[in-house]
């Protein structure tokens, strides 16, 4: 046996990383198993097609594992104010967020940045080993331990194997765990667009008879979009020069006079990802759990996937130092049971309810109930309030951490 660990996680993307670093500096021994390091992040490079927008109750996880300062000393956009409309303008919900008493709704980062930033993080911390290249070659568990055998012929022994490796995720395939899967026939069309009027900070949304279009802020001004599009029509439109694809696309958002964006200048790169859903039977099994997209991938449209992962990483730190502190194995039924049902129920809410919001907003005889719907909530302060709490992270079920406890806090007897 080359290494016995309390934990073992699988995949190092954000999730894992984050879930990695939080682990460590609660004082349990952790290795951190990757296929590849991340590539360096550089400033003078374009932006990256893939972004993500992170909640504030997400930036406060991320600060906890050490890594939004240097983020921050980076490239992000930070955004207060949000903008939802129907395909036809007569109906949109605006969020503020001085309304709600926030400094602000969240913020656009590139994928790359933060993964890079939690990867240096890291690399200065005790209680971490890497094993990066390599991969998992096979996984068995008994009463007391997991055995992780991998590809170099590395075997590790650890109390709890973490699975977050992504949507094709191995771990959750050698524990046998089934999901529900959705196809919904679409790509997510992204690319970085720099429009006449710059982006002054607004994550501004259009529900169109295909999909939904979002122009997202970055800090120099341009927008990074995701364009939602039947999978024939988004590869139609990757095929297009530069000046097409712009009058396509200005043509499907354009509004009156002096819309914005209004006249769309450049476009860098295109690529299109689909558009699923997976939802996991269940989050754990005998020593192991599940966190982020290997245990759930859902649509775009509300830009909650890596907020999810990340209120994984937290709730499954919050529930392992709890079970630390009473004494319990941390890979035990008990233990993980009870992180499997807080942390299935959340994502099995906002998944399910984004996959009603996409059906609701794309037949278009729905159009008046849509128009209706989006009324009555623009008027309602409780019912924006209650969104802008879920979407930032800042609700009663979510974990301390994402809350605004600090993990010294959380470490704390009783």
């Amino acid at each position: 046996m080359n290494g016995i660990y309390d934990v073992a996680i699988v995949g190092a993307g954000m999730v894992g990383a984050a879930a990695a670093s939080l682990l460590a500096r609660a004082g349990f021994s952790v290795a951190l198993i990757e296929g590849s390091e991340p590539q360096p992040f550089n400033n003078a490079e374009p932006v990256g097609l893939r972004v993500s927008a992170f909640s504030p109750g997400s930036a406060r996880v991320l600060a906890e594992a050490g890594a939004w300062r240097l983020v921050q000393r980076n490239r992000y956009c930070p955004y207060r104010h949000m903008v939802v409309e129907d395909r036809d303008e007569t109906a949109s919900i605006e969020f503020q967020a001085q309304e709600f008493g926030l400094d602000e709704l969240g913020s656009i980062v590139e994928n790359e940045l933060v993964q890079w930033a939690l990867w240096q993080a890291l690399q200065v911390m005790a209680g971490v080993e890497f094993y990066c290249p390599d991969r998992v070659a096979n996984l068995s568990r008994g009463n007391d331990h997991a055995v992780l055998e991998l590809e170099s012929g590395t075997s590790l022994q650890a109390s709890l194997v973490v699975g977050a490796d992504g949507a094709g995720s191995q771990v959750r395939e050698l524990l046998g765990i089934s999901q529900e899967h959705w196809e919904y026939g679409q790509m997510g069309l992204v690319g970085v667009v720099e429009s006449a009027q710059p982006n002054s900070g607004v994550a501004w949304q259009r529900f169109m008879e295909g999909g939904p279009v979002a122009f997202l802020p970055l800090s120099d001004g341009s927008s990074s979009i995701v364009w939602s599009q039947p999978e024939a029509e988004a590869r139609r439109l990757l095929e297009l020069d530069e000046e097409s694809f712009l009058a396509e696309l200005e043509q499907a958002v354009s509004g009156g006079p002096g819309h914005w964006p209004g006249t769309l200048k450049s476009c860098g790169p295109r690529a299109a990802f689909p558009l699923t859903m997976r939802l996991s039977e269940r989050y754990s099994g005998r020593r192991a759990a599940l966190i982020g997209d290997a245990a759930h991938v859902t649509h775009p449209l509300a830009g909650q996937g890596v907020n999810l992962g990340l209120m994984d990483a937290a709730g499954l730190v919050e529930s392992l130092i709890t079970a630390r502190r009473r004494e319990q194995d941390i890979g035990s039924e008990k233990v993980l049971l009870k992180f499997d049902r807080w942390r299935r129920s959340e994502a099995e809410l906002m998944c399910r309810g984004v996959h009603g919001i996409r059906g609701l907003f794309m037949p278009e005889e729905w159009g008046p109930l849509r128009r209706i719907g989006l009324g009555l909530v623009s008027r309602s302060w409780t019912a924006r309030e209650a969104f802008i709490r879920r979407a930032t992270g800042n609700h009663r079920n979510a974990p301390a951490l994402a809350r605004g406890q600090s993990l010294a806090k959380l470490l704390q007897p009783g």
